[in-house]
Parts: structure tokens; sequence; C-alpha cells
């Protein structure tokens, strides 16, 4: 099973911490980086092949991971020279990828079972799986329905619920190949034109644990709480101090 890890970003709304580090290498709980989380679990769940894109302080990324050999995976690596969006890394990897493949932000911490979700997938017809979780956005105002001017109805703090792409994807890279290469494409790209086409995404709902590192709040969470979370991510792994690089 082959992942593609995207880990190319700059990481601005986590800044102060990636100023010097990319993202997907910040430190969690004083043992590992993120990165090295996913990729103990994607060993763990089967995956015997890796391939990285990498960007800003890619250099950082390879000196660290190197060829993958430490997690028993083969890695490799694909260095956008400039940003090619969520999906434009794999458009350029289609003609060397397995038929199904796992698509996956470099900066999530979750305990999904990376595997599930690519079989599921291979056992479907549809050319994109999202790993999907629900979220409340709750509103802290008085909300009106007003028409005409008029004031037609009233929901005091409401809570709406979505659900939300994870970052995390398995794609059919046949069906990618009628997208031209090397040009920026999102994951809205491709999720719109399948929509246009009618061949719509399938979903696959999630409700454990999921944590994008997005911003200083969610890293703080993160390391506030790897105590408790350890156990979840990488369950049955031995404690141990890590370096990651300065």
């Amino acid at each position: 099973m082959h992942a593609v890890v995207l880990a190319g970003g700059k990481g601005v709304r986590l800044r102060p911490y990636t100023t010097s580090l990319p993202k997907p290498l910040v430190p969690i709980g004083d043992e590992f980086s993120i990165l090295e989380i996913v990729l103990m679990q994607l060993a763990d769940r089967g995956f015997t092949d890796v391939t990285i894109a990498i960007g800003h302080l890619g250099h950082l990324i390879k000196s660290f991971v190197g060829g993958g050999a430490r997690w028993g995976l083969r890695v490799d690596y694909l260095e956008e020279q400039t940003p090619l969006g969520t999906m434009g890394p794999v458009l350029h990897l289609a003609d060397r990828l397995p038929e199904h493949v796992l698509v996956m932000n470099g900066d999530i911490l979750t305990d999904l079972r990376y595997d599930d979700l690519l079989r599921r997938h291979a056992d479907g017809s549809a050319a994109l799986t999202i790993a999907t979780y629900t979220r409340d956005v709750y509103v802290d105002f008085g909300v009106l329905d007003v028409t005409d001017t008029r004031v037609v109805g009233f929901r005091e703090k409401p809570r709406q619920h979505f659900d939300v792409s994870m970052g995390v994807y398995a794609v059919t890279t046949s069906a990618l190949r009628r997208y031209p290469k090397d040009q920026h494409f999102g994951f809205d790209d491709l999720v719109l034109d399948l929509l246009e086409r009618d061949e719509p995404p399938a979903s696959l709902a999630f409700d454990g644990f999921w944590l994008d590192i997005g911003r200083p709040d969610d890293y703080d969470r993160a390391n506030a709480e790897f105590g408790t979370l350890r156990q979840v991510l990488l369950p049955g792994r031995p404690v141990r101090k890590a370096a990651v690089p300065a």
C-alpha cells in the first residue's frame, strides 16, 4: 500500500513555531514530530511505500526521514518548485502510483485506520473517498430570520453541524490522468469537477480522535494532551525520547 503525504506548506498559521522548522517536523510531547507519528501509523497499518511532497524547508524533512528504513518504509520525495495544491503532487505522480493510493496532509493527528479507508475505497466505484468528521459550530448571538424587513424567526445562540474533510483521502489514480500535470490543483478543484461530471466522491464518516495542527492553539492542545493521546495514536509503542532537527 502506498501513501502520499503532503508536507510542502509554509505553515504560516503556526508561526512562530514554523519559522525554522517545517510544520510536519514540529515536536509533539517532546518525543516525536507530527510526521514521525504519521509514518509510524502508516507502517503499523501495513503501508510499505510513502511519497512525501516537500517544499518549504523540505531539506530538513529529507534529512530527518531519509529513506524511511527506521520505520520499515520505502520513502521517496516529490520536490515542489512551486506550490501544487492538495492534489497537484498526486497528478504529477499518477503514472507511477498504484491504482488506489492514500493521500493525506502531513500535519494531522488522528487514530483513523488509514488501511480501512484505502480498502473501502478500492472496493467501491468512486474516484475519490473523503474521510469526514462532524464539527459543531456555535454562534454566540441571537440569530434572526428576516424577510422584507420583518423578523419571521429567531434562534438563540444556535448550534450547527457540518461534515468537514479531515485532510485524508483515498484516490483512484487512473481517474486523475485526465487532468493536466504540473499545475496547481487543489482538493476543492477535484471535488467540484467530479460533482460537475456527475461522479460524486464517496465519504467515510469518522468519530474518533482528529486534530488538524493548523494554529498555535491546536499545537498547544496536542502537546498538553499528548500524555493521554499517546496510547490512542500509537498503541503499544514504547515510550522514548526522540530528537527532532533544530
